[in-house]
């Protein structure tokens, strides 16, 4: 068979399987297996495609139809500027997350304006995951350091070996940030960024297939999806100094509850932020 007609016969079999994406899903696989983008297949779509690879390709194919994740399957996905290693038990970074990063950046830089790119400023990621937060704000202020925790085991071998992939200021912690013994053991944050679990326990088993190939742990976010929430408001926002930042990641229809805890905690200026849907995604205050 030529290239063109593995790529088509694969992006058949995904439209079969009714996903959502399939071309975009077909071409990343062909990409991964044949390192050709679409533009490149257009030139040599008509050279033989190769038995092994053909199958390899077949293989990826089923996978996807099946409903595992394509970035599982392809093994890194992209955020921000980074190439981030994922797989079976890390959640995948989004890309609604980085409206997270950018907030929190921005408002960090406006209540320490002395401390340009991030010099001497300390700040924490919880529930740190893949490390896309911490990594992506060590970017922008790349003279800070931040600390990423994280509870799970799985999730941890990634955040630790994206960490020392990206060779960034973040220093990867395995602990619990419900545990008010965690939270003793840090002082002077400037800065709090997290993308807790925050969906209601009952709607898990409703969400999409491929999310729910998802680590539980990293979506569940107890009855009302508010619990880190709590803990974060409870035993974080006190380990802020004066002016500092705390900025989370929540569900488009919790914004405002997190902003009321927030605010009950002491944060003054709250603000909720949107994202491209216009949807609730981002809720930050100071201290």
């Amino acid at each position: 068979m030529t290239l063109k007609e593995v790529y088509q016969e694969g992006k058949k079999t995904l439209t079969e399987a009714e996903l959502e994406s399939p071309a975009f899903d077909a071409i990343s696989l062909f990409h991964k297996v044949f390192g050709m983008d679409r533009q490149a297949l257009a030139i040599h779509g008509a050279a033989d495609a190769g038995e092994v690879r053909q199958e390899r390709y077949r293989a990826l194919i089923r996978e996807r139809a099946a409903g595992r994740p394509l970035q599982y399957i392809l093994g890194s996905w992209p955020f921000m500027d980074l190439e981030l290693e994922v797989g079976e038990g890390v959640l995948i970074p989004r890309e609604e997350t980085e409206l997270l990063v950018y907030t929190g950046a921005r408002r960090l830089a406006q209540a320490f304006p002395g401390m340009a790119g991030g010099k001497g400023l300390r700040a924490a990621d919880l529930c740190a995951g893949t490390g896309a937060v911490a990594l992506g704000l060590a970017g922008l202020l790349p003279q800070a350091s931040v600390a990423a925790l994280e509870l799970e085991e799985e999730a941890f071998v990634y955040l630790q070996r994206n960490c020392r992939r990206m060779g960034r200021r973040v220093q990867p912690l395995r602990c619990d940030i419900c545990r008010p013994s965690t939270a003793e053991q840090f002082g002077g944050l400037h800065g709090i960024l997290s993308n807790p679990p925050y969906i209601r326990s009952a709607e898990l088993p409703v969400l999409q297939r491929e999310v729910r190939r998802e680590p539980q742990s990293a979506l569940d976010g107890g009855t009302d999806g508010l619990h880190f929430y709590r803990c974060i408001a409870a035993l974080w926002v006190p380990r802020l100094v004066r002016g500092g930042v705390c900025a989370v990641e929540t569900g488009e229809d919790q914004g405002r509850a997190v902003a009321a805890l927030f605010e009950q905690s002491g944060l003054r200026e709250v603000r909720v932020e949107k994202d491209f849907n216009g949807l609730d995604r981002v809720v930050s205050g100071i201290r």
